[in-house]
């Protein structure tokens, strides 16, 4: 989230090492071969898959602005997802606005506000900036004829219940992001995971991510796991010591399911300091190019990636189509792919930004947009 990550900051609770419970007691068996079928299309670079009909973005979006708020600037996800949608709204015609901010609940409501002011035509609340902190403002926003969007923020089975809050949601699928994980770490272990499962509660994305492994964890009989729940304030400070302990004290660990990946650059050094990096192995979601970098090293074994560059022209198509009083997106088509050791040098070295995914999305906008 996607905190994505460092969604939640506002939101977290003191430090709990097993707020959300994943169990998997009454489990079925089955074959690594359905763990394995669930993970196959995923190896596959995406295809650009068009989330509704081509519209002209440069004549209805003459004159309009968007203003994002983002759960945190500070965070390098959610930093390039803005970039990605200055660039889009660059290539199409329009006023976009950043507003900056280190996470505080205050200061989304600075943001909010200074919409108002400015007469945004519509309020952008990016991965993790939390909807039911700002009811408020909302309202304001709304009487104002501002619709106010979360984007990247919530599962799709979670759309429902986010848009009785707001005028509209560009969700993901991290139920699916979640079981992906899940299931991977079961076919690394065959069939016999004992892991730990670090999480962030408060955010949507982690509800829908923690459901996700639960469903997956339905098929495995002999897998545990113990959640570890760290508020994003908490990552610098708790995650290094309190995993590096759980480690030490179970010597059947054998992973460790990050749900956002910018946590791993907390996770590795107490694999490390536990001795533990033979045993002990760590995937994640989100692709970050850091996390990719520790992938390319050894010291993360996957990362399910999402391309911020599709997921910015994704936000801001779904977006677009609001204020051109389009039919509303219920999927942005914002996919995944698996990055492991066979493919992650495709991101290149030093990772950079959305690479490796092919560039399929790229004229699938132009054309999506007329722009070409």
């Amino acid at each position: 989230m996607r905190l994505k990550t460092w969604i939640g900051a506002a939101l977290g609770s003191a430090l709990g090492l097993a707020a959300l419970t994943i169990a998997a007691t009454t489990a079925r068996a089955d074959g690594l071969d359905y763990f394995e079928a669930q993970l196959k299309p995923y190896y596959n670079k995406p295809a650009f898959v068009p989330p509704g009909p081509p519209f002209d973005a440069k004549a209805c979006m003459a004159g309009k602005s968007i203003l994002s708020i983002p759960v945190s600037s500070a965070n390098p996800f959610t930093a390039n997802i803005e970039k990605a949608m200055a660039a889009a709204a660059a290539k199409v015609g329009f006023k976009f606005t950043v507003w900056e901010n280190q996470g505080q609940t205050s200061q989304w409501v600075q943001g909010m506000n200074a919409a108002l002011n400015e007469k945004a035509s519509l309020i952008d609340l990016l991965a993790g900036t939390d909807p039911r902190v700002l009811v408020p403002q909302i309202r304001q926003a709304r009487a104002a004829g501002i619709p106010v969007v979360p984007s990247h923020y919530n599962g799709k089975e979670q759309s429902a219940e986010v848009r009785k809050t707001v005028d509209a949601d560009i969700p993901i699928d991290y139920f699916k992001a979640g079981a992906l994980l899940a299931d991977w770490a079961v076919v690394q272990t065959k069939g016999n995971m004992n892991a730990l499962v670090l999480i962030s509660t408060g955010p949507l994305s982690t509800d829908s991510m923690t459901a996700g492994i639960n469903a997956e964890l339905k098929h495995c009989e002999h897998c545990k796991t113990r959640v570890m729940n760290f508020p994003v304030v908490d990552w610098g400070t708790r995650i290094t010591p309190n995993v590096q302990s759980a480690l030490l004290s179970d010597p059947t660990v054998n992973y460790i399911i990050v749900i956002y990946d910018s946590m791993a650059q907390f996770v590795v050094p107490a694999v490390i300091a536990a001795n533990a990096t033979q045993r002990v192995k760590i995937d994640a979601f989100n692709g970050t190019p850091f996390v990719l970098g520790l992938l390319q090293d050894g010291k993360v074994q996957m990362d399910i990636g999402e391309n911020l560059d599709w997921i910015g022209n994704a936000i801001i198509d779904a977006e677009m189509r609001i204020l051109c009083h389009l039919p509303q997106v219920s999927d942005p088509k914002i996919p995944f792919y698996i990055f492991d050791s066979h493919n992650a040098m495709d991101a290149g070295k030093p990772p950079q930004l959305s690479k490796g995914y092919g560039a399929a999305y790229v004229d699938g906008y132009d054309k999506l947009w007329k722009l070409k």
